[in-house]
C-alpha cells in the first residue's frame, strides 16, 4: 500500500532555529489521523510543507507516492486542505464564492452539485446567503465545502475545531467521520482537544520541539 503522506527525515530551520527536527511518518489511505502538539511543537510547519506552502530544509515528503519537490502539481491534484481559518469574499453568498473557486480550479459545478456539497456540510438553505452573515461555525463548514470542491482523497486541517461551539464541534466531526466511511476520504488534522481526536481517530502522531514522540 503506497501512504497516502509520507515523511522521511524531514527537517525544517529558519536561520538558527530548527522547527521541525529529522520527523518521519505515515498515513496510510482510509485513515483518520490526528496530529498532536504542544504550541511551537512543529505542527503547522509540517502541515505548510505537506502543501507545498514552504519547503523543507532536508528530507523527502510524499503524497501518493508523488515526491513534493519534483511532482507538487500532481500531487496536489489529491488534496484539500484548511490552513489556518478559511477566508471568503464576504459581501458574496457561499454560492458565488464557491463558483468562483470552482472556476479556478477548472471543477464542474452545476447545480446538482452544488446543493449535494452543501447538504453533506450541512448549509443547506443557506448557500444564497452572504458570507458576512455566517457564524464562525458556518464559515468553517463553508470551508470544508472549498475543500470538497474538487473531491481530494486526502483532507489536511489544520485546527479545525478552533472558536466552535459544542455542538459545532460535534457537527464538524460528524461530517469528518461521514467523509471517511462513506467516501474513504483520508483524513490528517491537528487539534488541542484531546476528546476530539480520541473520538474520532484510529492514528495518532503526537510530536514535540519538532520530533516525533
Amino acid at each position: 500500500m503506497i501512504p497516502a503522506i509520507q515523511l522521511k527525515n524531514v527537517t525544517k530551520s529558519f536561520q538558527d532555529f530548527v522547527a521541525v527536527d529529522q520527523l518521519s511518518f505515515q498515513v496510510n489511505p482510509g485513515e483518520i489521523t490526528g496530529f498532536l502538539g504542544p504550541n511551537g511543537s512543529g505542527k503547522s510547519t509540517t502541515l505548510r510543507m505537506l502543501m507545498g506552502l514552504i519547503k523543507a530544509s532536508a528530507g523527502e515528503i510524499s503524497l501518493f507516492g508523488n515526491a513534493l519537490h519534483t511532482h507538487r502539481d500532481e500531487a496536489m491534484k489529491r488534496v484539500g486542505c484548511i490552513i489556518e481559518k478559511p477566508d471568503f469574499y464576504t459581501y458574496l453568498t457561499a454560492h458565488e464564492n464557491l463558483s468562483l473557486f470552482a472556476r479556478a480550479r477548472q471543477v464542474h459545478f452545476a447545480k446538482q452539485e452544488a446543493d449535494a456539497l452543501f447538504h453533506r456540510v450541512g448549509l443547506e438553505g443557506r448557500q444564497h446567503d452572504k458570507v458576512k452573515t455566517y457564524s464562525h461555525g458556518m464559515k468553517q463548514r463553508l470551508g470544508l465545502a472549498q475543500v470538497l470542491l474538487h473531491n481530494p482523497d486526502l483532507i489536511i486541517l489544520d485546527e479545525p475545531n478552533t472558536g466552535l461551539d459544542p455542538q459545532g464541534i460535534i457537527d464538524l466531526r460528524e461530517i469528518l467521520v461521514a467523509l471517511n466511511k462513506e467516501q474513504g476520504k483520508t483524513i490528517l488534522f491537528s487539534s488541542h482537544i484531546l476528546s476530539e481526536v480520541q473520538e474520532m481517530c484510529s492514528n495518532l502522531i503526537l510530536i514535540h520541539q519538532g520530533k516525533l514522540m
